[in-house]
């Protein structure tokens, strides 16, 4: 069973001309304040306020992926939304991330539930990790890019984890009941 999303009210917040203290000031002063997200990007600050909507997709897709990874045996280390920062240039924090087989510095995936717009701006700061794909959950679809040496390029499969069935999961992420959405990965994936 599936049901229309409708697009929640998350409130996001974009100013330019920020140096990197300032950006830690502000970082500093949102410091205690749950729901709220801030990223860095070469001047740019976006502060984002996000919805319930935006946390039970979040959730859910990590649901999945743990799901998968159990049952392909696939080792994995989540590391949520963790802060990734490069000095001066770039600090962002992706919904969901993961190290796949190994642990390190740069993850090897990292999603974002994507409620307000700049998408395609957000692969910038990945880029400047190299971390290897990001996926985005906009608009009732995840779209995959994977890391070449001139940028991101869209995909359609998984380049890290190619058995995974992404419409199945997309299908998955639609169901009204929460329940049977696990239960119908489960069955697909097994």
């Amino acid at each position: 069973m599936t049901h229309t999303l409708d697009k929640p009210s998350s409130q996001r917040f974009i100013h330019f001309g920020v140096s990197w203290q300032q950006f830690k000031s502000i970082q500093e002063g949102f410091s205690n304040s749950p729901g709220i997200r801030l990223f860095y990007y070469r001047g740019e600050v976006e502060i984002l306020a996000v919805s319930q909507d935006h946390e039970v997709f979040s959730c859910l897709i990590g649901i999945l992926l743990a799901e998968y990874f159990v049952e392909k045996g696939i080792e994995f280390t989540p590391t949520g939304s963790f802060t990734q920062e490069q000095e001066g240039v770039a600090s962002a924090q992706a919904d969901q991330s993961y190290f796949i087989g190994r642990s390190g510095k740069t993850p090897d995936l990292s999603i974002e539930v994507v409620f307000t717009s700049g998408t395609l701006s957000k692969l910038n700061r990945y880029r400047e990790w190299g971390v290897p794909e990001v996926w985005f959950w906009e608009d009732g679809l995840l779209t995959l890019h994977h890391l070449r040496s001139d940028g991101y390029e869209r995909i359609y499969t998984s380049e890290i984890l190619p058995d995974l069935d992404i419409d199945l999961m997309t299908q998955c992420l639609v169901m009204t009941s929460r329940v049977e959405a696990v239960r119908e990965f489960r069955k697909g994936i097994s």
